[in-house]
């Protein structure tokens, strides 16, 4: 049975003839392994959080791509998920949770008001204008208003290819 030229990876996997062993790098297994277990950290600030909550609820169903386990403790979550409007007084607790995630970690900013400030920004003197503002780097970003359960399903699969096509992290200090 030959190895399907479409599955990523497929040069570095080989099937021996008669056997059910594969081999891989252990640098890709650990890089699936990773991606495929993404753990949430739920940060929800206004509106966006209800469309969060409905994403992990049965209708929409994201365990089945390895992102059910919403923790509510940053040391055992892989990504943030800002889903709202970010206040000043918020702003510290937000870099400060981002700060107790061990790494590697990751951002996802949910909704327009995460993005960039959305409609309260020009009107209300304690709206941050949006995640990075804060110094926190967004890896994926979700817009609308609130953006739909699917729209954040399509961020979180977004996130995983990049966790799994991402070069090693360390590698840029080991050469120093």
């Amino acid at each position: 049975m030959a190895i399907n030229e479409k599955i990523p990876g497929a040069r570095i996997i080989e099937k021996f003839p008669g056997g059910e062993i594969i081999l891989a790098k252990s640098e890709d297994l650990m890089k699936w392994a990773k991606g495929s277990s993404i753990w949430p950290l739920t940060f929800g600030l206004s509106c966006c959080a209800i469309e969060m909550m409905a994403t992990g609820a049965s209708n929409f169903d994201i365990d089945r791509i390895g992102s059910g386990v919403f923790r509510g403790s940053p040391r055992q979550c892989d990504v943030m998920i800002v889903a709202g409007t970010i206040c000043v007084k918020m702003g510290d607790c937000l870099k400060k949770l981002y700060a107790q995630m061990p790494e590697p970690k990751y951002v996802i900013a949910m909704g327009n008001c995460a993005i960039g400030g959305g409609i309260f920004y020009y009107d209300t003197y304690s709206v941050i204008r949006g995640t990075e503002v804060l110094g926190v780097p967004v890896d994926v970003y979700v817009a609308g208003c609130p953006p739909r359960p699917e729209n954040l399903l399509h961020a979180i699969m977004k996130l995983q290819d990049k966790i799994k096509n991402e070069k090693q992290r360390h590698s840029a200090k080991n050469k120093k």
